[in-house]
């Protein structure tokens, strides 16, 4: 039985017990009305409602305009969206559909020169009242509960559709169903639902209550990060930490504490938070997927932050949140 409306208001989803601070992109503040996917006369009603809003979603960006201290979603009525596929999002608590589009955009925004975004952008960095181009990386901290939900599973759909077009069994093209939830082999019949890689990210403390901070290969010196990896077939979530800090640096853990999830929609990640208590301190370093790791007291890491010797994760990232619920207050010093 789907969630209500009145049942989501009385539970906030997005604090988890432990964590200090919010997660980001967990925030939601509509019902995500399954019940309503396969309701094709219901779906057409609603694109021809001119309540209903519409965020066109671009390989993982979309439209946002700055409105004083946030940023918004630029959301258009149905009328106005570009053609292609659509997938619905839900409905909120005033009755508003809302939907997303996967279709171009203007080549407008802050873009890194590789087109890959990894870093936030300062509110100052946004004209007033400008439209600019955005991904979850850029301003996920900035958008309300409504918009980044939003955004976020418009993300997540459209990355899924774009990798899953074809049927795995006979590489027929499949059809969108249920409102973007499903796609179906015309030829086979067969059903293909939105798929979610889970994957566990820790942060290591030892018996000094130091914590473990490490750099992959591809990053540059002093961005610095806790741990994390994909849950393997047939492992429990429990396993998983235990096996990627020892495949990774060669130090075992004990007593992983579950704190908070969040999607990581780049693609299709949902991010599963964990503190885990070492039992060993030396590293032995799996090269190919860490450059670097090192110990840190809660003075070491402040002053290496103050110097700007190290930077950390973004706070859209549940990594800042594991970190700073360690040391018991927000840090400054984003990647």
């Amino acid at each position: 039985m789907p969630v209500g409306l009145g049942d989501r208001n009385d539970v906030d989803i997005t604090t988890q017990e432990g964590l200090l601070g919010p997660l980001l992109l967990a925030r939601s503040a509509i019902d995500r009305s399954a019940v309503l996917r396969g309701d094709t006369a219901w779906l057409d009603r609603a694109w021809a409602d001119g309540a209903t809003r519409v965020v066109v979603v671009d390989d993982g960006r979309a439209l946002v305009r700055r409105r004083g201290d946030g940023v918004d979603l630029v959301l258009l009525p149905t009328a106005e969206a570009p053609p292609g596929e659509r997938y619905l999002l839900g409905v909120d608590a005033e009755g508003i559909a809302y939907f997303a589009v996967s279709g171009t955009l203007p080549a407008t925004g802050p873009v890194s020169a590789s087109g890959r975004i990894v870093s936030a952008v300062a509110l100052s960095a946004i004209e007033e009242g400008a439209d600019v181009v955005a991904g979850l990386r850029q301003v996920g901290s900035l958008l309300g509960d409504l918009d980044a939900g939003l955004l976020v599973y418009a993300v997540a759909l459209e990355a899924w559709h774009a990798t899953h077009a074809f049927c795995p069994r006979c590489g027929s093209r499949t059809e969108t169903r249920s409102g973007g939830h499903v796609r179906v082999c015309p030829e086979d019949g067969s059903q293909h639902f939105p798929r979610v890689d889970p994957a566990v990210i820790m942060l290591v403390h030892d018996e000094d209550d130091r914590c473990l901070l490490a750099r992959g290969p591809q990053w540059p010196q002093g961005r610095l990060s806790v741990l994390a990896g994909f849950v393997e077939p047939g492992e429990s979530l429990e396993h998983a930490v235990a096996r990627e800090v020892s495949e990774e640096v060669g130090v075992r853990v004990v007593e992983p504490r579950y704190l908070g999830s969040q999607p990581w929609p780049f693609p299709r990640s949902l991010m599963l938070g964990f503190f885990a208590r070492a039992v060993s301190t030396e590293f032995a370093l799996d090269h190919d997927e860490i450059a670097e790791a090192r110990w840190f007291s809660r003075a070491e890491l402040r002053a290496a932050l103050d110097s700007g010797e190290l930077l950390l994760p973004p706070e859209v990232s549940i990594a800042r949140r594991l970190i700073e619920t360690w040391y018991g207050e927000p840090l400054t010093g984003d990647w």
